[in-house]
């Protein structure tokens, strides 16, 4: 028996008492859109201290964040760029409408939150898409957030002004 094991398969197989099992090929996971009564799909985004909560329904391209049109709320032309990125990568660009609430932090982390919600609510609404979402980076949450500012530091790590006299 021991002489059969020669790989982590092998041992699977042994283990479970089923080798037909361990020479069928693992199926992939087939998933589901996930949409709600109106053919919405809704995800949640975040980015630094902003959450921002995402519908996204088939229609004409319209953003609408807070109320406002994208254009009006994000000023910026690299922070519309930002959030047009999701539908770029998965080539779908005009094809939904957006309805974002956005609350906390300042606009570039607000703008990167509603980018994170885009993405997981167009994968969440067409599983095609994930597989170019995915290889973008967009599903990902980006974890990282200010460092808190410590006792005795003039802020997080810098230290006040040495004065030898």
């Amino acid at each position: 028996m021991a002489e059969d094991i020669k790989s982590l398969d092998d041992l699977k197989s042994a283990v479970s008492g089923n080798a037909a099992l361990a020479e069928a090929p693992s199926a992939a996971v087939i998933r589901e859109a996930k949409r709600d009564n109106l053919g919405r799909s809704y995800a949640t985004g975040k980015r630094k201290d902003a959450v921002a909560r995402v519908w996204v329904k088939p229609g004409s391209g319209k953003v609408v964040v807070n109320g406002k049109d994208m254009s009006e709320y994000f000023a910026r032309p690299v922070l519309q760029m930002i959030l047009r990125q999701p539908f770029e990568v998965a080539g779908v660009s005009g094809q939904y409408d957006v309805q974002a609430t956005v609350k906390g932090g300042g606009l570039s982390g607000q703008a990167g939150a509603v980018k994170h919600g885009i993405s997981q609510a167009l994968q969440l609404h067409e599983p095609s898409l994930r597989a170019a979402l995915k290889a973008a980076g967009f599903l990902t949450r980006d974890s990282r957030v200010v460092e808190r500012k410590k006792y005795g530091k003039a802020k997080a790590r810098r230290s006040f002004q040495f004065s030898k006299r």
